[in-house]
C-alpha cells in the first residue's frame, strides 16, 4: 500500500511542468502551430496590387500668350484650364506687351492668343503679322476702350476736358506703352487739342490704383479704360464720349492663332475656335482675382468645374 502512495504521488509531480506548460505557453504554442500550418498547407493567392490611376494622356505643349489684363488674365486661364484638365495639353502661359504678344504668335513663337481687340484698338499689329496667323473669330462682343472717369465727374465727353484741365491736373493715366490703347490715346490726344496733357505710362494694375486712390479723395481723374473689366463691378464709372471716335468703335475680342496649329492639333484648335464667353461670364472670373490670395488658374478650374454645359459646348460634346 505504500509503494502504491509513493508510485501515484511521482505521477503527479511528473505532470507538473507539462499542466503549466499548458496554461503559460498558449501564445508561443498558436504561434508555433501557425508556422506549422504556413509550411503544410497551400500558401493563399497574393492579393493584386491596385490598378494605377488612369492618367490623362499628354498630347503635346501649347504655348498662349497674352497682356497682363484682368480680362485677358481670365481668358488665358480659362482656356488654359480646358486644354490642360480636359484635353491634356501642356500649357505654359507667357504674359508679354501687346506687341510682343502680336509678334509671338506671328513668328510661332507661341500657339495662340485669346485677347486680340479688334477691328480698332490692334489693327495695326494685325497688318504686321496678317500671312503669318489666322484670326479664328469673336470669343466676346461687346468690348469697349476709352477714357473712363468716375460718375461724379461733371463732364461727359473728350471735348471738355481742355476746359477742366486744372482738375485733372492735366494729365491721362494710362497703362503699358505698348497697348493699342495708349497709342488710339496718343492719336486722341491731338484730335482734342489736349498737347499739353500728359499721357501717363504705367500698366493695369497702376491704372487701376491712382483710380481708386482718387475715388477715396473724391477727386478728378481720367484713366485709359475697357470694358469688359472688374472695375465697373467695384466703382462707379463711366466713359467720356467719344465724337471723334479717336479711341476706336466698339470692338470686340478675338482668337488667333499661329498657322499650322489647325493639322499640328487639331483637338486643340477645334477648341480654340469653339471658345465664347459674355462679358458678364468673363467678369465673374475676373472679380474671383481680385480677391486677397486668388490664384488666377485656380479660379479658371472653379469656373469650368461650376460650368460643365459651357465646357461641353466648347468641346463640341452636345
Amino acid at each position: 500500500m505504500k509503494k502504491l502512495l509513493i508510485l501515484v504521488l511521482a505521477l503527479a509531480v511528473a505532470s507538473i511542468p507539462f499542466m503549466m506548460a499548458g496554461c503559460s505557453g498558449d501564445k508561443e504554442e498558436a504561434t508555433e502551430t501557425a508556422a506549422v500550418e504556413s509550411t503544410t498547407e497551400e500558401a493563399p493567392a497574393p492579393v493584386p496590387a491596385p490598378a494605377p490611376a488612369q492618367t490623362m494622356e499628354k498630347k503635346g505643349k501649347i504655348k498662349i500668350a497674352y497682356v497682363e489684363w484682368a480680362c485677358a488674365r481670365a481668358s488665358t486661364n480659362v482656356v488654359k484650364a480646358v486644354l490642360q484638365e480636359k484635353l491634356g495639353y501642356d500649357v505654359n502661359i507667357l504674359s508679354v506687351s501687346a506687341a510682343a504678344m502680336w509678334q509671338a504668335v506671328g513668328s510661332g513663337d507661341a500657339d495662340a492668343m485669346v485677347t486680340a481687340w479688334l477691328p480698332g484698338t490692334h489693327k495695326e499689329y494685325l497688318a504686321a503679322v496678317q500671312d503669318k496667323v489666322e484670326v479664328l473669330g469673336p470669343l466676346s462682343y461687346g468690348a469697349k476702350v476709352g477714357w473712363v472717369v468716375p460718375a461724379y465727374v461733371t463732364i461727359n465727353s473728350i471735348e471738355e476736358l481742355k476746359a477742366n484741365g486744372d482738375k485733372f491736373n492735366h494729365k491721362i493715366i494710362g497703362i503699358d506703352p505698348g497697348a493699342g490703347l495708349m497709342s488710339a490715346s496718343e492719336k486722341a490726344i491731338v484730335d482734342y487739342g489736349l498737347e499739353d496733357w500728359k499721357l501717363v505710362e504705367g500698366s493695369g494694375a497702376t491704372m487701376t490704383a491712382a483710380l481708386s486712390d482718387a475715388i477715396k479723395n473724391n477727386e478728378w481723374i481720367v484713366v485709359t479704360g475697357w470694358a469688359p473689366h472688374w472695375k465697373f463691378g467695384r466703382w462707379d464709372l463711366k466713359f467720356l464720349e467719344d465724337p471723334k471716335v479717336s479711341l476706336g468703335p466698339e470692338e470686340q475680342i478675338e482668337t488667333v492663332v499661329r498657322k499650322g496649329l489647325k493639322e499640328d492639333m487639331p483637338e486643340a484648335y477645334a477648341f480654340l475656335d469653339n471658345f465664347n464667353w459674355t462679358g458678364s461670364q468673363m467678369a465673374t472670373v475676373m472679380d474671383w482675382n481680385e480677391a486677397d490670395g486668388s490664384d488666377p488658374y485656380e479660379t479658371a478650374k472653379r469656373y469650368i468645374e461650376e460650368n460643365p454645359d459651357q465646357v461641353k459646348e466648347w468641346l463640341g460634346q452636345k
